[in-house]
Formats: C-alpha cells, structure tokens, sequence
C-alpha cells in the first residue's frame, strides 16, 4: 500500500498533537489522551510513524514504529511523547527545551521484501533519500528511515551503518539477511 496524501491541515493537526502530548508528558507524566472521534477519518487509519525530535538541527529524540497497530493520530501522540521522554540515548525533555524543539512526523508506508542474491545486488537496489530499510538476521534487527540519508548518502556505507545498528558487524554478510524497504510521508520538511 502506497501512502495516502493527508492535507496541509492535517500535517498541522498531527504536529499539534505531537506538541501537546510533549507538553502533557511535562504536566501529567504520560501522553496525551486521544479520543479518536475527535478527528477526521484519514487520522484515524492505523498506520506506523516515527516521531524525530530535534534541537537547534540536532537529533534530540527519535522513537517508533515499523508495524500499523494505532489509529495514526493516537500513533503520533505516543511516539511524540516517547521520544521526549523515554529515548534512551537522551535525557528526559524539560520545560525550557519545549520552546526550541522542531517536531518531525514521519508516516510508514508498509514495508516490501526486496530480493537479492549479494550484498553487492542489494546495494545497487538501494534509492538514497527514498528508501528507509528494515534489516534483519536472526535476533538481530535495525531500521533506518529514509532521513538518514541526509549524514550517510553513500548506500554501502548506509548498509554498513544499518548492520552495526542491528547489533552485526559493519561487514558482516550471509544468505539468510533480510531486507525490507519502505517509504515515509515526512513533514515538516
């Protein structure tokens, strides 16, 4: 399934939402309540996001998830609220950073298996600034979204950063490894 266009408004509604379940976590602990109901239908399509927070262009937070279970708004308020306070590479959010912080949404497309037959076949399918990858090899598992592109444009050194998130060796390889690339609706931009 390809992704659906949302309109303008609704980006902005999601990045909101986003913000007042931050600022929710800072009052009450917790994110935000949705009552979907409250909220045209498109936002209420399940549907998988990532929510990156980031400060004076520096990543600050970044949580999600790779599988649709949550309506899309109920999705962005968890993800939003995580990432400020339960992202285990930073400390928790506090009240003065709330002001500075640039809040991005980035919605999933699902993920397709892609076939290859070597490493080297699987780096000539890759699309920079397109794909987002889902790795995996036996426990060991990584996702990069299309964004990261933007630090590490060159696909072999992608992989190779994907791997080493997934807990392998940069250079490791076998038969069994597993791919799946997706796309994302990723705003503001």
């Amino acid at each position: 399934m390809g992704l659906m266009s949302l309109t303008n408004q609704q980006k902005t509604t999601l990045l909101q939402v986003a913000r007042q379940s931050i600022q929710h976590g800072l009052m009450y602990g917790k994110a935000l309540d949705i009552n979907i109901n409250d909220y045209e239908v498109e936002l209420r399509e399940k549907r998988a996001t990532f929510v990156t927070l980031e400060k004076a262009k520096q990543l600050r937070g970044c949580i999600g998830t790779l599988t649709a279970i949550l309506p899309l708004v109920s999705d962005v308020a968890y993800h939003a609220h995580a990432a400020a306070f339960n992202d285990p590479r930073f400390p928790a959010l506090d009240e003065i950073e709330l002001a500075t912080l640039d809040i991005h949404i980035s919605i999933l497309s699902l993920p397709e298996p892609m076939t290859f037959d070597s490493e080297k076949d699987l780096i000539q399918q890759l699309r920079p600034n397109i794909d987002g990858l889902i790795l995996e090899e036996g426990w060991h598992k990584g996702t990069f979204l299309p964004s990261v592109w933007e630090s590490l444009p060159e696909p072999q050194l992608f992989l190779q950063h994907l791997k080493r998130k997934a807990g392998l060796s940069p250079h490791y390889w076998s038969d069994t490894i597993k791919v799946e690339r997706y796309t994302t609706d990723s705003f503001p931009p």
